[in-house]
C-alpha cells in the first residue's frame, strides 16, 4: 500500500514517527512534509497529498499540523478526497466506516505520537463500511 503524508512545522516530529512507524510495517510512504520546524505555510505541503490521493498515486493520505483544521480545510479542497480531522482512534474508525475518509488529518498540539500513531493504524485497518453510508457518501462531491 503507498500512502502520502504531509506536514507543517508542528507535526514534523510526528511525521518522522509516523513515517518511521509505516515503514516497518512495509508500507511505502511519500513524505510531502517539511522536515524542518521553521514555520512554513501548510497548504504548501498539503496539497500535494491531497493530489496524490485525488489521482489515485497514493492509496491514503495522513497530514498533519498544529490544530488539523488548516490540513483538513485544505485537503478538503479537492475533488475525490475525504479528509476527516480526528483526534481520538473512535473517531477515526468511525470516519473510516461512515464517511470513507481517505485522509486522516492529525492535530499534532492536541494528540500525543502515540495516539498519533494509534489513529494511523486504526485508519488503515478499518474498512469502509457502505450499506447505508454509500449513499451519503455519494452525495459529497459538489460537481
Amino acid at each position: 500500500m503507498k500512502l502520502s503524508i504531509g506536514n507543517d512545522h508542528a507535526g514534523t516530529d510526528y511525521k518522522f514517527a509516523i513515517q518511521k512507524h509505516l515503514e516497518k510495517k512495509g508500507y511505502h510512504v511519500i513524505n510531502h512534509g517539511t522536515n524542518t520546524t521553521e514555520s512554513v505555510d501548510y497548504p504548501d505541503f498539503i496539497h500535494p497529498v491531497a493530489n496524490d490521493v485525488a489521482s489515485k498515486q497514493a492509496d491514503f493520505g495522513i497530514i498533519i499540523c498544529g490544530s488539523g483544521n488548516g490540513a483538513n480545510m485544505t485537503a478538503n479542497k479537492h475533488q475525490a478526497v475525504r479528509s476527516a480531522l480526528c483526534w481520538t482512534a473512535e473517531i477515526t474508525a468511525l470516519a473510516r466506516q461512515h464517511n470513507d475518509a481517505n485522509i486522516l488529518s492529525i492535530p499534532a498540539r492536541f494528540t500525543s505520537v502515540q495516539q498519533a500513531i494509534n489513529m494511523v493504524d486504526t485508519f488503515l485497518e478499518t474498512p469502509f463500511e457502505g450499506g447505508r453510508h454509500q449513499n451519503r457518501v455519494a452525495k459529497i462531491p459538489n460537481s
